[in-house]
């Protein structure tokens, strides 16, 4: 057997951006990325700044996010194509931790969950993250879409609320039904028309930028026609047109205690949805990302963009995709966006005092739309009761607790349900024929003729353990096993087709290796691989409680042959005879 030879460290951690140069890179290739980059800003400015507003801080602080985050992913990212920046599905925990902590406390968390996702990749935990379940990812991804679509109606309808709005959906919801009677017309209009804009794009012109056109004709609209709307500069007084200096967050012992929990959230929920992204680029590409290498490049891009004032950064599959189809070439496509952006803020920051918050609130609102997978959501309920349980247990959680006790408690759930499945797999078989046909028993590859006295030897009893043997089927297998009949003067297990067995098994295999040594049977293992006898061995299931043979036949045939002899007297087996 070839061995497979373990990655090196280069192999695992070298960003995309060293294979690209190292394939060649030339003019064609950066103009492709040129364009690809700037497609993707366009794409990314108005998204930027409402998710911002919408996790309860500065616009401003979005595009940060954007234009230093996005930077270090593509710059130390292992995948191609992604595009990093600040996503929809953190609008939920950033706004919570505003209220609880302060803008000050995200920025620290942001920066922690950083260091999180860096050990994570350092410690090689991508791949593990991969095997959340589907309808786990499916069930928090459709909750995070609805809570997104609460937020936003407030400005989607230019309600005026007395108090602060409430956080948690149901008083949430309550807040704004009392409050709207003071719905603004100009901003629903306002909406409806943006809303109208994207979605007609979408279908006559796929290929222009929807989003940006329709916050760029709300805006115009709103200042052409004098519309009392609530816009940027009236509550925000518009955004820098500059970068601001680097400086570490506000870093106290008592305040990373309080804010531990929202950055391993933070790091968690980042580490998912950046990982899905790339995945998804590997399937519209046909590449292979290095996820623990993308793992730490999101954790540099969150202590950047913390340095900088800017909120959390992950992986966003919107603009990715958007990247890919854009005819990005790798890297420097998503390195060039945030070069955009950079621009975008430099020239256009003025301007951006005009657009009104109704239109990014439709924005999000679309986001929100297409985020919720509702065909797959619809498919999971159908599938399985099973699926059917996680799927709705991780939605209404992450509704109406929280994200983090959503996926954990689907997660859980999934395992579960995941244990039960493979313990049902794994079946055992009592008193089958030993010998079905004849096969090459000795080592020189001699025939053995098949024998119908094995096959109805009343003193001997076979059991043929079928599946995975682990601690979810040990109860059962174990309980069978363990009901030995006293009229059997031997007893055979035969381990053939159980590929895997843990711990647990082990040990119910030596209590009933115990078992069977105290009435005087002679017990047999057969068939087993080297890895299932080393754990047999290491539990104690050794000679003389129990004697390994390579089938079913060999273990018979010993078994007969002793009982032949004149005394029942015979020295230990050792680890050779078995």
């Amino acid at each position: 057997m070839r061995q497979i030879k373990a990655p090196t460290f280069a192999e695992l951690y070298a960003p995309k951006l060293i294979t690209v140069l190292r394939e060649g890179y030339g003019f064609a290739d950066f103009r492709a990325d040129v364009i690809s980059g700037l497609t993707v800003a366009i794409v990314a400015l108005p998204l930027s700044m409402a998710i911002a507003i919408a996790s309860g801080v500065t616009p401003d602080r979005g595009l940060y996010a954007a234009v230093i985050g996005g930077f270090i992913v593509s710059l130390l990212g292992g995948s191609r194509f992604q595009v990093g920046g600040p996503a929809g599905a953190f609008i939920v925990l950033v706004a919570l931790t505003v209220q609880r902590h302060g803008v000050d406390g995200v920025i620290l968390a942001t920066a922690m969950a950083g260091l999180f996702l860096i050990a994570a990749g350092l410690l090689r935990l991508g791949t593990y993250i991969k095997f959340i379940p589907y309808p786990v990812t499916v069930g928090f991804t459709a909750g995070i879409a609805v809570i997104i679509f609460a937020s936003q109606l407030k400005d989607l309808l230019g309600i005026t609320l007395t108090t602060t709005e409430p956080g948690e959906f149901i008083p949430k919801l309550e807040a704004l039904a009392r409050g709207l009677h003071t719905a603004n017309l100009s901003a629903v209009a306002v909406a409806a028309v943006s809303i109208a804009i994207v979605v007609a794009l979408r279908k006559l012109r796929p290929h222009w930028p929807g989003i940006l056109i329709a916050v760029v004709v709300a805006a115009l609209g709103t200042w052409a026609l004098s519309l009392p709307v609530e816009t940027i500069g009236t509550r925000f007084g518009g955004i820098p047109r500059q970068l601001p200096s680097p400086a570490w967050p506000l870093f106290s012992l008592e305040k990373a205690r309080l804010v531990l929990p929202d950055a391993i959230a933070f790091a968690l929920l980042g580490a998912i949805e950046s990982l899905l992204s790339a995945v998804v680029a590997d399937g519209m590409t046909g590449r292979r990302h290095r996820s623990n290498c993308e793992l730490v490049a999101q954790g540099f891009a969150n202590i950047g963009s913390a340095l900088f004032g800017g909120i959390c950064v992950t992986g966003t599959i919107a603009r990715t995709a958007t990247n890919v189809r854009a005819g990005a070439r790798g890297p420097i496509s998503g390195m060039l966006h945030s070069v955009f952006l950079l621009l975008f803020m430099l020239i256009a920051a003025p301007l951006a005092s005009y657009i009104p918050l109704a239109a990014l609130a439709s924005v999000l609102v679309i986001v929100a739309w297409n985020m919720a997978e509702k065909q797959e959501f619809a498919t999971l309920i159908r599938s399985s009761r099973g699926d059917a349980t996680v799927l709705l247990a991780t939605f209404l959680l992450t509704i109406f607790r929280d994200l983090t006790e959503g996926i954990l408690v689907g997660f859980a759930l999934g395992a579960v349900l995941f244990i039960n499945r493979m313990a049902q797999m794994t079946g055992i078989e009592a008193d089958s024929p030993l010998v079905t046909e004849d096969r090459a028993d000795d080592g020189n590859g001699d025939r053995v003729p098949y024998d119908a006295s094995l096959a109805a030897d009343p003193d001997v009893l076979v059991y043929r353990i079928t599946g995975a043997f682990f601690f979810g089927a040990a109860s059962t297998v174990g309980t069978v096993l363990d009901s030995i009949a006293d009229t059997r003067k031997a007893f055979v297990v035969d381990f053939a087709a159980v590929p895997f067995l843990d711990s647990t098994a082990a040990n119910a295999m030596s209590r009933v290796a115990t078992k069977a040594k105290r009435q005087g049977i002679r017990l047999y293992i057969t068939g087993a691989s080297p890895t299932v006898r080393r754990a047999l061995l290491t539990h104690g299931v050794r000679p003389p409680r129990a004697r390994f043979r390579e089938t079913i036949a060999r273990a018979v045939a010993d078994i007969k042959g002793h009982r032949d002899k004149p005394s029942p007297a015979a020295a230990p087996e050792g680890l050779a005879a078995g």
